[in-house]
């Protein structure tokens, strides 16, 4: 099954964000690149994000980064 560019623009976006602390956010400015910025807007609508442009992530949100960041590291192994 290959992955739409769309859901591997939320993959990078939720990979921005620091899993050591639930207190660092991030802010996707108006002068990143519009797909980040429509991947951050999806997230936020997803429930995986606080804000539209960016903010912190919620307790699903931390569980979908855990996850991606484990999947990328078993892949790169």
């Amino acid at each position: 099954m290959p992955l739409k560019q769309q859901l591997v623009d939320e993959i990078e976006v939720l990979l921005r964000y620091s899993l050591e602390t639930k207190h660092e956010g991030l802010k996707v400015h108006n002068d990143a690149r519009q797909e980040l910025r429509d991947a951050t807007r999806r997230l936020f609508e997803k429930g995986l994000i606080n804000q539209k442009d960016g903010g912190y992530l919620t307790d699903l949100g931390h569980d979908a980064a855990k996850h991606t960041e484990a999947l990328l590291s078993l892949l790169r192994a």
